[in-house]
């Protein structure tokens, strides 16, 4: 392990620096991103318009992936983590006082790095930590923190939004932003995490990033695809399950009911995701999840009734929960030591060539061969991926072999 020996730091002692910024992080994105569309409305934009909010959000973290890695070996975590929690008040206080688009679109640029930055930073801090052995259980706990957040950020915005309208949400962004800040500063101010919230070991300057990117382009390839695969299934559900359930007469009203009940069940599988992995390897989760991905989307062409629609929605209920911290762990395991913020910001980039490519994917196949048929391609691809990670995962599991940068 970088930086602290097994057993030197006390997990009750390094709780609220390792999770809570997280979580309140999380609580903020999750109180704007479903009200994001609606905010542009609020300003005067048309449907399309508004619904390109939504797309500028994405490619703003897309965008800024690599630069936010970079960012975070320059500073550190600490640093980097309390200036992500500032320009989440930034974006907030932006957003609520917002008098046209051209300021909303500020606002949402903002956050492109804000998100990044706590995804990257906390993932490059948890790697420093935790030990291999332990790694997985951290991961996946920072994914389940996360989507705990996500979950509760609609909910506390919700009362605001009624009496103030959508930017409202804006104002949860900004407290939480506000908070997450204060407490990365303070709570990371512990004498056991010196020489930990920085990045790579004292001394060491971390390389320029194509001579990380070129000593780990074999990583990259083979678990990045793999990666790349897990991304393009989670995001494709979310246009593929409600646009299929439409087709077969299900109201939008159940569709919410049913995805809000697959997400509650997601963040109930986090830690025993976390725990196969660190006891029985990541493999056990990297392939099932990809593979569990791929049947259900398989599946889903089938499902002509609610209750079957139920069932196949479950099954990827089921695979996501699971693979929960899966990307984070994976990433953890193969970074290097130093110039471990900027390998994990190319990792991010992979992660999200996946996620954000899904609904083009789909659309396009839609297009020519029907929704039906988008379904199945996409099922085949993860499946695919799923014997792709079975093949290469071992390989860089630090519980078989030397990891990565040991190399």
């Amino acid at each position: 392990m970088d930086g602290v020996a097994d057993g030197a730091v006390s997990w009750r002692r390094i709780a609220l620096p390792a999770y809570g910024p997280s979580l309140v992080g999380s609580i903020g994105h999750g109180a704007v991103a479903p009200v994001l569309a609606l905010a542009a409305r609020d300003l005067g934009a048309s449907v399309s318009v508004a619904a390109l909010f939504v797309a500028l959000a994405a490619l703003a973290e897309f965008v800024c992936s690599v630069p936010v890695g970079l960012f975070v070996d320059r500073v550190g975590e600490r640093l980097a983590l309390t200036i992500g929690g500032v320009l989440e008040v930034v974006a907030g206080v932006i957003g609520w006082f917002a008098p046209s688009l051209w300021a909303l679109v500020i606002a949402v640029a903002v956050l492109g790095p804000a998100g990044g930055i706590f995804i990257v930073a906390r993932q490059s801090f948890l790697g420093h930590l935790v030990p291999p052995h332990q790694r997985a259980r951290a991961m996946s706990t920072l994914g389940g923190v996360a989507r705990i957040g996500w979950f509760i950020g609609p909910l506390l915005a919700a009362p605001f939004i009624a009496l103030h309208g959508a930017r409202a949400a804006f104002l949860v962004l900004a407290a939480g932003g506000a908070l997450a800040a204060a407490v990365t500063w303070w709570s990371m101010d512990l004498p056991e995490l010196d020489g930990v919230s920085g990045s790579g070991r004292p001394g060491e300057t971390p390389p320029p990033l194509r001579v990380t990117i070129r000593r780990h382009a074999r990583v990259l390839v083979t678990l990045g695809l793999g990666v790349l695969t897990i991304g393009l299934a989670r995001s494709s559900r979310m246009a593929i399950v409600p646009l299929w359930a439409e087709h077969i007469g299900v109201q939008a009203s159940q569709v919410a009911v049913l995805m809000g009940v697959a997400m509650g069940l997601e963040a109930l599988l986090f830690y025993p995701a976390g725990w196969v992995m660190d006891r029985f390897g990541r493999v056990w989760i990297a392939a099932p999840v990809a593979i569990g991905f791929g049947l259900a989307l398989l599946s889903l062409p089938l499902a002509t009734s609610y209750a079957v629609l139920a069932a196949v929605v479950v099954a990827m209920a089921v695979a996501n929960g699971m693979g929960s911290g899966i990307v984070m762990t994976l990433g953890a395991d193969a970074a290097p030591a130093v110039g471990r913020a900027g390998f994990l910001g190319v990792w991010r980039l992979i992660s999200l060539v996946g996620a954000n490519g899904a609904a083009l994917l789909v659309s396009l196949i839609a297009a020519v061969a029907g929704l039906g048929a988008a379904s199945l391609a996409v099922g085949l691809l993860s499946i695919a991926g799923g014997g792709w990670l079975a093949h290469w995962v071992p390989k860089w599991d630090p519980r078989r072999t030397p990891s990565a940068r040991e190399r």
